[in-house]
């Protein structure tokens, strides 16, 4: 053709250059197939090498067919596949050839064709490019499946064992189920192995239980039985499901006897409720099932008039069976949680409880506990076991078996004193409610009995000492001794009780309530000495501020017995009361040792001890005192007694407590007539006065002027208003 010519002149010129060639196919692109495949031919003859010309020479011809029927039209596909064997004679390096033609051959019917060809690619290009080609090769696997997937599977795994799920999976489709659990086997035994999907190990076992348990049948080259034991050993939160697992395995070998014997052990071993729960509802669907089964075929047989013994005998076993489980569940709860932790106290109590009546199991369950518990790692209060165990023999009126029990609680090494000191109490406690009132003394001085431990002194034993045992400690426990003293208070003697008390205030362990109820005591038995004695003794041990409550109690019942019969002892009392007392406490002791001096003493004295308390207390209470004492003075000696005590409050209080002393001051020496006195310290107490803030003091003073004052005298007050208000503001 005439436009041909530049083309064909060019190509006679330089037939070797790749450029001219592929402007000549360019400007061929609208010819028909025949021209296009013509320059073409001529191309790859002059330039064999040129995998440009190849590929676009190839993707026209495939073009030209995409849309036929590969059966229909096979010459023309076969012509093409000749052309790639063409291309791939010279260029059998290049993956994306390989690729396409191996794309092309998938859409005809040659399979073996096609998968030798894979091989054929996978032989002739470099490893380095093989993931190429397996990728387009595992799919043609998955599509033609059977022996040909897993064989090409079984190869590709060589490359890339990671992806050996896709293995299994083909391996499952066929039915091979045997071969695909060996092969799971090998993965979940591999701790390195890593799920191309994600799964974790767990997740994989779960695939092989259902695997080997769905199909068990079909899987002979394994013993199940073990491989799921393995999982319940190493899957440890996963127990349940996997006893479950193998249970059903049985049931579907047709073994239920077994099965039956899987169950039993899973709701027999497993560690939490949750395992438990999962197990037991399978377990009882299992005989639900077989029992609905053997209901059905007993109603068969009632039907069509036939007798069966042994079947029916058979049912009534499996009732008989379901309905000992059902009874079981609690008791197999307990269990689980006792496996738990065996130290448990309160499941044990709970065990006890779900026995009833049972007087014999009842019994074994409380020795089994008190056997197993672990003192030193008890959860819950181990010492309440003991003492429930003993109340059991005692409310069946065996008193000797409930004094066996609590005699072995009491040598248990408990982790705590306090709950051997329980122990004791509930030991005594018992003889009591029984009027063995000697034998509960008796128990209590065996309780509180000093220990001998060669090299220690019994004073020096610290209660809080956990590398004692507790019997060492348990003498110095409050709670013991209190028992013992109300039990002595209640059953005891006069003297019995004072030597408790005693022992008490010699082991140091005292607190204030047991000094005040061992005075009390003494006191309702008319040792009223004696009690005073405790009283100091009290005092002695705890020092302030807990000793003010013990001299208030004191000196009032001191007060009380002897009145003013024994006044300087009286007074001694006091000033040793008063003597180092810290000034928040001292005020209620001062007015107490003033009443004592007003009602059997002097009003002097009674005067200067509340002088000597303005100065002691604290000075949130001075101002109170004050007044209190300006109104004792008062009363005793007259108004005119109470100016010294108003001028001394003034100079000592705060300015927050001078206001409203000065205030009465004025108001006192106003009544007196003392209009002058009145009217200085009106003129001292302004100082403490803000005139914007309180105006009732220049009200106070104003009415004061007009009523008793003049003219200069009011100017005199307005003046020292108006240098106050100055003085206040400039300091703002």
């Amino acid at each position: 053709r005439e436009f041909d010519i530049p083309y064909e002149e060019e190509l006679l010129r330089n037939p070797f250059s790749l450029r001219s060639w592929l402007r000549y196919v360019d400007h061929k692109r609208t010819g028909t197939l025949q021209e296009q495949s013509f320059i073409y031919e001529r191309a790859i003859l002059e330039l064999p090498g040129s995998y440009k010309l190849w590929k676009k020479y190839l993707d026209l011809r495939r073009e030209k067919l995409r849309n036929l029927n590969p059966v229909k039209h096979q010459d023309q596909f076969e012509a093409i596949n000749k052309l790639y064997e063409r291309a791939l004679a010279l260029l059998n390096k290049m993956p994306r050839i390989w690729l396409d033609y191996c794309e092309f051959l998938m859409q005809q019917p040659f399979i073996t064709r096609t998968r030798r060809t894979f091989d054929r690619a996978l032989r002739a290009l470099p490893v380095t490019q093989h993931s190429r080609i397996w990728e387009l090769y595992l799919k043609f696997s998955q599509q033609v499946g059977g022996e040909t997937a897993i064989r090409v599977l079984r190869r590709y795994l060589k490359l890339e064992p990671s992806h050996i799920e896709e293995y299994v999976d083909s391996l499952k489709d066929l039915e091979r189920y045997d071969e695909a659990a060996v092969k799971l086997v090998s993965i979940v035994n591999n701790h390195k192995f890593q799920s191309v999907r994600g799964k974790s190990h767990y997740q994989l076992w779960q695939d092989l239980c259902e695997l080997v348990v769905d199909h068990c049948q079909d899987v002979t080259s394994l013993q199940v039985e073990p491989i799921i034991r393995s999982g319940i050993k190493r899957f440890t939160d996963q127990v349940g499901m996997l006893y479950c697992r193998l249970a059903m395995y049985w049931i579907k070998m047709g073994q239920l006897e077994k099965a039956r014997d899987i169950f039993e052990e899973g709701i027999t071993t497993v560690l939490t409720v949750r395992d438990f729960t999962a197990i037991f509802d399978a377990y009882a669907e299992f005989e639900e099932e077989m029992i609905t089964t053997k209901m059905e075929m007993a109603a068969e047989r009632e039907e069509s008039g036939e007798k069966d013994p042994e079947e029916d005998l058979d049912l009534d076993l499996r009732l008989l069976r379901f309905e000992r489980l059902m009874d079981r569940r609690p008791f197999l709860v307990n269990d689980v949680l006792l496996r738990q932790n065996p130290n448990n106290a309160l499941e044990w109590e709970k065990r006890v409880a779900l026995w009833g009546n049972n007087k014999e199991k009842i019994v074994e369950t409380y020795t089994k506990a008190v056997q197993t518990i672990n003192p030193k790692k008890v959860h819950g209060k181990f010492q309440q076991l003991y003492i429930k165990f003993a109340k059991f023999y005692e409310e069946g009126g065996d008193l000797a078996s409930a004094r066996a029990i609590f005699d072995k609680a009491v040598k248990v090494n408990y982790k705590n004193v306090n709950d051997l000191a329980e122990v004791w109490c509930e030991y005594a406690e018992m003889e009591v409610r029984h009027d063995e009132f000697d034998k509960a003394l008796d128990v209590m001085a065996r309780a509180t009995v000093t220990p001998r431990i060669p090299g220690v002194n019994p004073k020096v034993i610290n209660f809080n000492d956990d590398t004692l045992p507790v019997q060492a400690r348990v003498f110095k426990s409050l709670t013991l001794w209190s028992f013992y003293v109300d039990l002595e208070e209640s059953v005891g003697t006069v003297e019995s009780t004072k030597s408790v008390y005693d022992k008490i205030m010699d082991l140091r362990i005292v607190n204030p309530q047991i000094v005040v109820n061992y005075a009390k005591f003494l006191e309702e038995n008319n040792y009223f000495e004696d009690s005073f004695r405790v009283y100091e003794r009290g005092i002695e041990i705890f020092g302030w501020p807990i000793a003010f409550e013990l001299w208030n109690i004191y000196l009032e019942r001191f007060m009380k017995r002897y009145g003013g019969s024994k006044l300087e002892r009286s007074r001694d009392l006091f000033e040793q009361a008063i003597d180092k007392c810290p000034p928040k406490y001292a005020k209620s002791i001062y007015l107490l040792y003033g009443q004592l001096e007003e009602e059997h003493g002097l009003a002097r004295h009674a005067m200067r001890i509340y002088d000597r308390a303005t100065k002691a207390v604290a000075d949130e209470d001075r101002l109170e005192m004050f007044n209190y004492y300006i109104a004792k003075a008062t009363a005793s000696f007259g108004i005119v007694a109470a100016r010294e005590i108003y001028e001394r409050a003034i100079e000592s209080l705060p300015d927050k407590d001078v206001r409203p002393m000065t205030l009465k001051y004025a108001e006192l020496e106003r009544k007196l007539g003392e209009i002058d006195r009145a009217r200085a310290i009106y003129g001292y107490a302004s100082q403490f006065f803000d005139p914007k803030t309180q105006p009732t003091f220049w009200q106070t003073w104003h009415d004061f002027e007009v009523q008793h004052g003049n003219e200069d005298t009011f100017k005199e007050m307005l003046r020292i208003k108006r240098s106050v208000q100055a003085q206040y503001q400039s300091a703002l």
